[in-house]
């Protein structure tokens, strides 16, 4: 027999979030600040660094995609460390790429050298994607969890608005041959202190379980300010054991077939929306419809803060309306600004509205897949394989992320609008995929959500 009043103490929420808690999930969200930073950064840099290095629009596609193959090894090793060292000194060792990458970049004597400071930020970025998120989940309380684990994407957004900011603030400066070195370099700050504030928080209860820490891990427990910290300790180790008996079980079997086909597909076309093409290029793109360098890099910071304004919306409606309306409604508002994104570069006419169109296609994106992706790939596998079949998404998500950007400025020199006529066909392609194809997850149970797609997967 359940014990129901032992189940509802351990569940229930905190009687206040304590200090611990709160810097511990601060600190950690600041992983998720600087990974938006040094995704966009790179917008504001281009045109410097074509002019400096010579840059055809292959190699400029290979100095902006350079990051993203470093992004997909961070991502892959990123758990393997985790279990090892344990997630909070693992954060450490991404905090110093981080820095060594702001540097190095800054530093830079030559174009293979950026390129390899460039990789290291990748690594960083890969990491922490996953091991942020993953903190957070670990230390907060059940009945925090989902906002907690929230802020790590709210603070990537941010981010990528800071970036956007920060370039703009820097151009002001007029600094010449040396703005790009700033603009890399400005990211040393924020990793500096990424690094210090991570010695001030604990280690995560759950890995201290799986090494058999226990009195370590109640301290924890106690300190993030658990109503019931033996009761959750029980169930931690529970949950380890679960975990440890389905450590074997194969992802790529027919039972997971379609789960797989959704995980992959999500992820292919959350990149050939273009999203990734058009932050890393914004600048390029404002530049080459005529506006001036000080215009493009403000135009980009209106963007950056349509995308985080738009993403705050989507975390307040997607438990409310469902995955499916958010994603097909942004696919319909992505298809409409992305056309007439490429109209205006094939006409050369109406560049007055390129701004609105690319406000109207971010907003679009971070209403629909920006906020729905990452939530999506948690809720389509059953717990047996959740781990693999989300790192098989992350996957494919960095995979296609290197593969646009680095063939982007190559499709655009060719025709500025073919790109976003491409991008434009595909979100018609995943309208109809998300219409007759996709399964709502809002409210189903992950145990509901399973039989579900085995009865899909049957017929």
């Amino acid at each position: 027999m359940i014990n129901t009043e032992s189940a509802a103490v351990r569940h229930a929420p905190p009687k206040a979030i304590t200090g611990v808690l709160i810097r511990s999930t601060i600190v950690a969200a600041l992983g998720g600040l600087i990974f938006g930073f040094d995704t966009a950064v790179i917008a504001g840099t281009t045109q410097a660094l074509t002019r400096i290095f010579q840059l055809t629009p292959k190699t400029l596609g290979i100095t902006v995609s350079s990051a993203l193959w470093g992004t997909i090894l961070g991502s892959l090793l990123a758990g393997y460390v985790a279990e090892r060292w344990g997630r909070r000194d693992s954060l450490r060792v991404l905090a110093i790429l981080y820095l060594g990458s702001a540097l190095g970049c800054a530093l830079s004597w030559s174009w293979p050298s950026l390129l390899v400071f460039r990789v290291f930020a990748g690594l960083a970025i890969g990491g922490s994607s996953v091991l942020g998120p993953m903190y957070i989940a670990e230390i907060a309380p059940a009945a925090w969890r989902g906002r907690l684990v929230g802020t790590f994407q709210f603070n990537v957004v941010a981010g990528i608005l800071l970036a956007y900011l920060s370039n703009y603030l820097i151009a002001l400066q007029h600094l010449g041959d040396r703005e790009w070195r700033w603009q890399f370099g400005v990211a040393a700050f924020p990793s500096f202190l990424f690094l210090v504030f991570l010695f001030t928080i604990p280690r995560s209860p759950r890995w201290l379980v799986k090494k058999k820490r226990l009195t370590e891990a109640r301290e924890v427990l106690v300190h993030i300010g658990d109503p019931d910290p033996d009761a959750e300790l029980a169930e931690i180790a529970d949950s380890v054991a679960v975990e440890h008996k389905m450590a074997n079980e194969s992802l790529f079997t027919e039972a997971y077939r379609f789960p797989i086909f959704l995980a992959v597909t999500i992820a292919m076309f959350n990149q050939l929306a273009g999203i990734n093409a058009v932050l890393y290029y914004l600048n390029d793109i404002f530049v080459a419809a005529g506006f001036a360098k000080l215009s493009a890099a403000w135009q980009a910071v209106a963007v950056g803060f349509t995308n985080l304004l738009f993403t705050v919306l989507a975390m307040l409606f997607i438990d409310r309306v469902g995955r499916r309306i958010l994603l097909l409604i942004g696919s319909v508002g992505m298809i409409v600004a992305l056309t007439a994104i490429a109209i205006i570069f094939r006409t050369q006419q109406h560049r007055d509205y390129l701004l609105w169109c690319l406000i109207g296609y971010i907003a679009s994106f971070a209403f629909s897949q920006g906020a729905v992706i990452w939530v999506y790939l948690s809720e389509v596998f059953p717990n047996a394989v959740r781990s693999k079949g989300q790192s098989l998404g992350s996957l494919t998500h960095w995979l296609m992320n290197a593969l646009i950007a680095g063939v982007f400025p190559v499709l655009a020199a060719h025709s500025g609008s073919l790109p976003f006529f491409f991008f434009a066909a595909s979100m018609v392609v995943f309208f109809f995929l998300t219409l007759f194809v996709y399964p709502e997850t809002k409210r189903v149970s992950l145990e509901q959500m399973q039989r579900t797609l085995e009865g899909i997967d049957g017929q």
